[in-house]
């Protein structure tokens, strides 16, 4: 059988999108949040940012290592970021009503460690302006189409933050 040029791009590109859209149903929702949110980490630290749970990333991620409010322990959460220099990550928690515990860790205490692919280093968390966040909303949809749809699950003004190296 002879593999036509484009057809492997083709199918890599509805797997991307299969992905990403299952991510934002319902059901995909909760996967990502009860199961990929405890798998992702360590097959993306063991891999060096290569794979996840669901395989090869549909959209660019890292790991945010933040304090926890309360408990002064690190937290782990994997994000999808936007950004050629300093990540951005926005803060959907999937269009929940609530913004995500690790926003609150930020709020709390800037300071964090974010690992993007093989490189690790410490961040100040700087949030953005509404303006600043509305100015780069159709980007941000653009990199992770999810996020236009968590933003339609939500009345709650999303969070978004700048992760500046230190």
């Amino acid at each position: 059988m002879e593999i036509r040029p484009g057809i492997v791009e083709n199918l890599a590109m509805s797997y991307s999108s299969w992905v990403n859209w299952f991510s934002t149903t319902p059901v995909g929702s909760w996967i990502a949040r009860k199961l990929a949110a405890r798998i992702d980490p360590v097959v993306y630290r063991a891999t060096g940012g290569r794979f996840t749970s669901t395989g090869v990333p549909t959209i660019p991620q890292l790991i945010l290592t933040t304090t926890g409010r309360k408990s002064g322990q690190p937290r782990q959460v994997q994000l999808g970021y936007v950004g050629d220099g300093d990540p951005i990550v926005v803060a959907t928690n999937f269009g929940r009503a609530n913004h995500p515990a690790w926003s609150y860790n930020l709020e709390a205490n800037p300071r964090a460690v974010v690992e993007l692919g093989g490189e690790r280093f410490e961040a100040e968390a700087q949030r953005l302006s509404e303006a600043e966040r509305d100015e780069m909303w159709t980007r941000f949809c653009e990199v992770i189409p999810q996020f236009a749809v968590y933003k339609t699950r939500t009345d709650r003004n999303i969070r978004v933050y700048r992760l500046v190296r230190t």
